[in-house]
């Protein structure tokens, strides 16, 4: 019974001077604007490529992209919810001739906390050109052209900061909040995607008969992906510019699956790397927001003779203005959920 007695002394007495000296240090590295709702134009492009490789050929790496354009839109910070409406801007008639037409669905989500991020993406390419056309077989035209090749990658990533009290995500990725003094933290990512790659013909195509034996004639590939990295982020800041860099390399197990010479499918499973590369470069005053940046996330795998990596990348440019809020502005998305 004294022991439950002078437990609940030390709590009552030190947990409160603990947590006010957390949330003093938080208040020296981080601030929050919780009497203001934000307004930004933004331009950003996503795009999800591949390459694909095999050393026992000659051919070379081939770099499969696609013809996609950059987005245009508004976004809003408003009852504590970020949210951005973005449309395609038109692709002229010289570039569809030049690298061909693309289909392109893409649909992302981005969640901050405190102390994390949560990515969670659906995407569907249709059409694509080898960006590295030399490297390939020859063709009448400038540049190769897939329209055949369909890729749908979904799947999710999260990112965690040991680091709380004096490092914020937000505040170089969606400027929620203003970090004050330069800081880092030691980060996990964790991912899990599933991807699916197919075409009416070979991805990988040989460039001469004699080696034409040992090049997969795959035209259909998946794989299921579970990783988790490791990594570090630091954010720089002078003044109110800021710059920022994340880096985690790590681990991934693969399920895999892909379609031989004689059409039959083939289940694998490999160990392969995993990379999360994030920049961020900008200025966060108390009314005046904006810059760029940069994500990609990328993946290395080996099957048979072949190397495929892909990448996902997104670069978003932005300007804002923070207003003050008034009447219903002043209300939390947590208002209208029932208690």
């Amino acid at each position: 019974m004294l022991r439950v007695i002078a437990l609940l002394i030390f709590c009552g007495t030190y947990l409160p001077q603990l947590q006010a000296q957390t949330d003093s240090l938080q208040n020296e590295y981080r601030q929050s604007f919780p009497d203001k709702f934000f307004l930004w134009p933004v331009l950003k492009k996503r795009q999800q490529s591949f390459e694909v490789d095999n050393k026992e050929d000659q051919i070379g790496k081939l770099n499969y992209k696609p013809n996609s354009s950059f987005n245009a839109g508004v976004g809003m910070y408003l009852f504590e919810v970020g949210v951005e409406l973005t449309f395609a801007v038109p692709i002229d008639d010289r570039s569809t001739n030049t690298y061909g037409a693309s289909d392109v669905r893409d649909l992302q989500s981005n969640f901050l906390g405190k102390n994390w991020g949560v990515d969670l993406y659906t995407q569907k390419y249709s059409g694509f050109y080898v960006a590295n056309p030399n490297q390939g077989p020859s063709s009448p035209d400038a540049f190769i052209k897939r329209s055949d090749i369909e890729l749908r990658n979904t799947g999710m990533n999260v990112l965690y900061s040991l680091n709380k009290e004096k490092f914020s995500l937000k505040a170089s990725y969606n400027y929620s909040e203003r970090q004050l003094k330069s800081a880092g933290s030691f980060i996990v990512t964790g991912t899990v995607n599933t991807f699916r790659l197919q075409a009416d013909s070979a991805v990988l195509p040989s460039v001469n008969l004699a080696s034409s034996a040992s090049t997969p004639n795959f035209r259909q590939f998946r794989y299921t992906a579970l990783s988790v990295a490791p990594g570090y982020t630091y954010t720089l800041i002078y003044k109110s510019f800021f710059l920022n860099g994340v880096l985690s390399i790590g681990p991934a197990h693969y399920w895999l699956m892909d379609t031989g010479k004689d059409g039959n499918a083939r289940y694998d499973i490999s160990i392969n790397t995993f990379a999360d590369v994030r920049v961020a470069l900008g200025y966060n005053g108390d009314r005046i927001f904006g810059g760029m940046s940069f994500i990609t996330q990328s993946r290395n795998i080996h099957f048979e003779e072949v190397q495929f990596a892909n990448a996902n990348y997104t670069f978003k440019l932005m300007v804002g203005y923070r207003f003050r809020e008034v009447g219903i502005l002043k209300k939390r998305a947590t208002d209208y959920i029932p208690k």
